[in-house]
């Protein structure tokens, strides 16, 4: 599966748009999570136990909205986005979101 950011993919063709696909998952921290970011918030830098868990739940609404497309018989997505939105304290959710097309190379791309 080609995924992209961009509107267009350079060396193919569009030859079907499906719509939108999308993943979606809701993280919360736990409560040694919580505890730990927050002894590491104290110190400065990167908070590393809420970064990986904010790339867990990315990686996780990648491969759902992957999947998504797959099962709508894409070969690509394009203009790929992601949102992350607190629904509630230290509950997070993350939406993975693009254009689900069919492409084929384009045969007079150079």
């Amino acid at each position: 599966m080609i995924v992209v950011t961009t509107n267009d993919l350079p060396g193919y063709r569009v030859v079907r748009v499906i719509g939108m696909v999308r993943g979606i998952t809701v993280r919360s921290r736990s409560i040694v999570g919580s505890i730990g970011g927050a002894l590491q918030s104290l110190v400065g830098g990167n908070i590393t136990l809420f970064t990986s868990l904010a790339e867990t739940a990315r990686q996780e609404a990648l491969d759902l909205m992957i999947r998504h497309a797959e099962e709508q018989g894409a070969n690509a997505i394009i203009a790929m986005r992601y949102d992350g939105n607190e629904i509630t304290d230290g509950i997070t959710e993350m939406l993975a979101y693009g254009t689900a097309v069919v492409v084929e190379p384009d045969s007079g791309a150079r």
